[in-house]
C-alpha cells in the first residue's frame, strides 16, 4: 500500500530556531549566545521576523539562564539601531533609567534628578510604567510635581532646554520593546527587556546611572556598559530597583570610566534602620521639595543618591566632595519650582 501522498514534507526549520536551540539544549547541550549572535536574535525580534510562541520560549529561557554582559551588549545594540537610536546629543548630561516602579517607599530619586536639574544638569530619564500592580511609576509621579512626561523625542529635547530635565516613556522611542515589557502580566516574570532597556541610552549621553533589584545583576550591566564603550556607567542595587540610595543601608556602586572597572562602597547615612511610613501619598514630593514637610530619610535618601550622581558626573572626586556638594545643592535649592499639578 502506498502511503506517499499523506506524508508531509518536513517544514523547513525557521531561521530564529536555532537562537532558542543554543541557549535551551539542556545543561550540558546549552551555552549563552555571543555579542553577535544576541545582535542577530534582537533584530529579529524587533523587525517582527519571528512567532510569538518563539518570542516566548526566548524570553523565558534567557530568564531562567540570566543574560551575559555579551548578551546584554548584543541585544542593546540591536535595540538601538531597531529603534534608530544612540546618535549623540550633547543636550543630555546624564541618562537616568526609569523602570521598575517603587512599592515601599515614593521616588525619591526624582527629587534628586530634579536637584541635578535646578542646578544646570540635563538629566534625561526614561522607563515604562504600568506592568507591575501597586507600584508606583516615576510617569505617574510627575504630576504631583506640575511636570508633564514628554511623548516624543523632540519635545524632550525642548524639555531639556527649558528645565534641564525630561521623562520620556518607552513606547514613545522604542514602541516594539515596550509591547514585550507589557508582557510581563502574560508572563509572570519579568524578561531580559527589564534589563537591556536600562542600558539603552537613547541620546548616546555620556554618563549613564542604573538602579537593578538583584544584585547579582550589577556587574553584568557594568560589563555590559564596558563592551558598549559606555563612557562612564554607574549602576547600583537601588531601593525596590529603582536608581535610588537607601539612607539606612551601605550601596555597592559598580562602574565603569573610559573602560576601567571600579567598585566602590558608600556607607549607610544612618546607624539605624527608620520605619517606612504605612501609606504611601504622592503629594509628599512636592511638599518635601517645598520644605513644608521635613523627613530625614526621604531627604538623605534625595541627597545620597545624588551624591552618587555627581560623583559619577565627575562634579566631585570624593564621596564626601560628592555629598557636600549634593546637601548644598539641597538646602541651596529653588523651593518654589515644584508644586503639585
Amino acid at each position: 500500500m502506498n502511503l506517499t501522498h499523506h506524508e508531509q514534507t518536513p517544514r523547513p526549520e525557521h531561521a530564529f530556531a536555532p537562537f532558542i536551540r543554543i541557549i535551551g539544549k539542556g545543561k550540558k547541550g546549552s551555552r549563552p549566545l555571543t555579542q553577535e549572535e544576541a545582535y542577530q536574535a534582537m533584530k529579529m525580534i524587533l523587525a517582527n521576523e519571528i512567532e510569538p510562541v518563539q518570542l516566548g520560549a526566548f524570553l523565558m529561557l534567557m530568564r531562567v539562564k540570566e543574560e551575559t554582559p555579551e548578551e546584554l551588549a548584543g541585544f542593546v545594540l540591536a535595540a538601538r539601531e531597531s529603534c534608530n537610536l544612540g546618535k549623540h546629543n550633547e543636550l543630555v548630561d546624564l541618562d537616568w533609567s526609569s523602570y521598575a516602579g517603587k512599592r515601599r517607599h515614593l521616588p525619591w530619586f526624582l527629587l534628586s534628578a530634579l536637584l541635578l536639574a535646578d542646578n544646570g544638569i540635563n538629566v534625561f530619564m526614561h522607563g515604562a510604567g504600568g506592568h507591575t500592580a501597586g507600584r508606583l511609576y516615576t510617569q505617574d509621579m510627575l504630576k504631583h510635581l506640575g511636570l508633564e512626561p514628554s511623548n516624543s523625542l523632540e519635545q524632550t529635547r525642548q524639555q531639556l532646554k527649558q528645565q534641564h530635565f525630561s521623562y520620556l516613556s518607552l513606547e514613545h522611542f522604542c514602541p516594539k520593546l515596550h509591547e514585550i515589557i507589557e508582557l510581563r502580566p502574560l508572563l509572570g516574570l519579568r524578561s531580559p527587556v527589564h534589563t537591556l532597556v536600562r542600558l539603552i541610552n537613547p541620546f548616546n549621553a555620556e554618563h549613564s546611572i542604573q538602579g537593578i533589584f538583584h544584585p547579582g545583576y550589577r556587574p553584568v550591566h557594568q560589563q555590559a556598559a564596558a563592551l558598549l564603550k559606555q563612557p562612564h556607567a554607574a549602576v547600583l542595587k537601588g531601593e525596590g530597583g529603582e536608581t535610588e540610595r537607601n539612607p539606612d543601608m551601605e550601596c555597592m556602586v559598580q562602574s565603569v570610566h573610559n573602560g576601567e572597572l571600579f567598585d566602590e562602597n558608600w556607607p549607610a547615612l544612618f546607624a539605624r534602620r527608620h520605619i517606612k511610613s504605612e501609606e504611601l501619598d504622592p503629594k509628599q514630593l512636592a511638599l518635601v521639595w517645598q520644605g513644608s514637610n521635613e523627613d530625614e530619610f526621604s531627604e538623605n535618601s534625595i541627597i545620597g543618591t545624588a551624591a552618587i550622581a555627581l560623583k559619577l558626573l565627575g562634579k566631585a572626586n570624593s564621596q564626601d566632595d560628592a555629598h557636600q556638594l549634593a546637601t548644598h545643592y539641597w538646602l541651596n535649592r529653588n523651593k518654589q519650582k515644584f508644586k503639585s499639578g
